[in-house]
């Protein structure tokens, strides 16, 4: 074969090979844009609109200052896009705030400080690493004070009912001495000695003008957030049914005023498990209840029937209207 062949067949193979390796680079750079442009259009994250007003317990929060406005924007947008957290507190409010709420209601104190009790423990039980426990995050030595048995046996931080009657009376007790329902939430987070001393230092009597604690800062800002997001749940893009809320266990009540040796048995003879005993008594600490001094304690039993999930679902009026709208399901978007 002459050197002139060879020649053209090596510059066909090369032009070959180079036009293989451009059209696979043409390939994969059109391949990545086809997927950035994917991605723009599904992953779209707006800034939120602020409302035109927004306040707390009938006191309104100066939102024409810039702090005060985006100091409400960043804890709306954390709990806004905080999803899981945010929907699964939403659920719970079916449940637990009807029990707060009339508690509120008899005690004189304003219904927007049940989001008092959802920013500090997003109605669960937990306990904070300082020994804050309960839906009130009441440390021992407060709940106390407010008429709280704790012990090793009995702790009543857990009692929904009382500790919510106990932080009644804090809350009380703030607001006479500040005069404002806001500084009063602000002494729940802080204490009212701190309150007490920044209000002297700074010359205020407004929460708003403080400089405190970022946590206090930030904890009115977060009441008020929670408080739209549970009002207003679609305008921040949560479409929950009424089906999908945790709903509300019928309850019965007995009285008890001896001793208990063994609460796992007790459970038995009350038709139950152990564990359901204590998820309606969390505030029976321990498996035993030793009660020399004859007190009377009443004790939270789930009624027969509880664990029949659709007929729960049968009590629910209007199950597929979307939690705190009027629309429902049926006519969203396909």
């Amino acid at each position: 074969m002459s050197k002139r062949i060879i020649f053209i067949l090596a510059l066909v193979a090369f032009a070959a090979f180079e036009g293989f390796y451009y059209s696979n680079n043409l390939k994969k750079t059109a391949a990545d844009s086809d997927y950035q442009k994917a991605f723009l259009h599904s992953n779209k994250i707006f800034s939120l609109v602020l409302p035109d007003k927004a306040e707390f317990a009938g006191e309104e929060a100066p939102l024409g200052l810039y702090y005060v406005r985006e100091g409400l924007d960043r804890e709306l947008m954390v709990n806004t896009y905080w999803h899981s957290s945010t929907l699964l507190m939403l659920k719970k409010t079916n449940r637990y705030f009807r029990m707060i709420v009339p508690i509120l209601k008899k005690n004189n104190i304003p219904e927007d400080f049940k989001y008092l009790a959802l920013i500090e423990s997003g109605l669960t039980n937990v306990q904070s690493p300082a020994g804050a426990a309960g839906f009130w995050q009441f440390i021992p030595a407060t709940g106390k004070l407010f008429g709280l048995e704790i012990s090793d046996q009995i702790d009543e931080r857990y009692h929904v009912e009382k500790a919510t009657e106990a932080a009644c009376k804090m809350l009380r007790g703030s607001y006479n001495k500040f005069g404002s329902w806001t500084l009063a939430a602000a002494a729940y987070n802080v204490g009212e000695g701190r309150i007490t001393k920044e209000l002297e230092r700074q010359s205020t009597s407004n929460y708003y003008d403080l400089y405190l604690p970022e946590e206090t800062m930030r904890y009115v800002y977060r009441i008020i957030a929670l408080k739209l997001l549970y009002e207003h749940p679609t305008e921040y893009g949560y479409f929950i049914r009424k089906k999908d809320l945790y709903p509300p266990i019928p309850t019965y009540t007995i009285s008890i005023d001896s001793s208990i040796n063994n609460l796992p048995s007790f459970a038995k003879t009350q038709n139950i498990n152990y564990r359901l005993l204590k998820e309606f008594n969390p505030w029976l600490r321990s498996d035993k209840l030793v009660n020399t001094s004859k007190k009377k304690y009443i004790i939270s039993l789930p009624k027969k029937g509880f664990e029949d999930f659709d007929g729960l679902l049968s009590e629910i009026d209007n199950a597929e209207q979307i939690f705190n709208d009027t629309i429902t399901a049926g006519s969203l978007p396909k």
